[in-house]
């Protein structure tokens, strides 16, 4: 599943290897992830001295950039910025047909979503209409071993629940907490 080189490596890094090496590998490949944690922690040189440091350094950006985002979408009366459903979108759906192309990360992490034709086709069901309620985001959760149903009821209430701005935060807590948890796996084969 590959590794993470020592935290003072990364950190000297350009950030071409940066994205190659490590922030492709913690977060699904993102441009504008990339581009937002270039901008607000490597450009600022900001400290961090763990890659769980990081990770948070990085969730509590994305929280401050999704309130900066929603309270000029409040002013404005324009659309989110689309830089927010472009870091959320670039996880893949859950469930997906195997043919699809997942990265080795989000397949092992999937592995206890297979079930039957019938049971994968509930799912994709629910990302239709998870996507329907919610235009431009896909739904993204931290797996964590839980099985297929304990994750479609999950889905199906936040479909019910239909508040888009909790979903672009849980969003971006499950990127970082999916980032914090391949790190604790990538660390292991150092």
């Amino acid at each position: 599943m590959g590794h993470l080189p020592p935290i003072e490596i990364f950190k000297s890094q350009p950030l071409s290897e940066k994205k190659k090496l490590v922030l492709d590998q913690l977060f699904e490949p993102c441009d504008s992830l990339t581009s937002l944690i270039n901008e607000s922690i490597f450009v600022k040189n900001k400290p961090f001295n763990t890659y769980q440091q990081f990770i948070e350094l990085v969730r509590a950006e994305l929280l401050t950039f999704l309130s900066f985002c929603e309270f000029v979408q409040s002013r404005t009366h324009k659309g989110i910025n689309p830089v927010v459903n472009k870091i959320i979108s670039a996880h893949p759906r859950l469930g997906v047909p195997k043919d699809h192309q997942l990265s080795e990360h989000s397949s092992h992490e999937q592995r206890n979503l297979a079930g039957t034709k019938e049971m994968r086709q509930k799912l994709q069901d629910l990302n239709d209409e998870y996507e329907q309620t919610f235009p431009g985001l896909k739904y993204v959760v931290f797996v964590n071993g839980r099985n297929r149903d304990e994750i479609m009821d999950d889905m199906r209430m936040r479909i019910k629940r239909n508040e888009i701005e909790l979903e672009r935060k849980e969003a971006f807590n499950a990127i970082c907490d999916i980032a914090l948890d391949r790190v604790s796996k990538l660390e292991t084969k150092l």
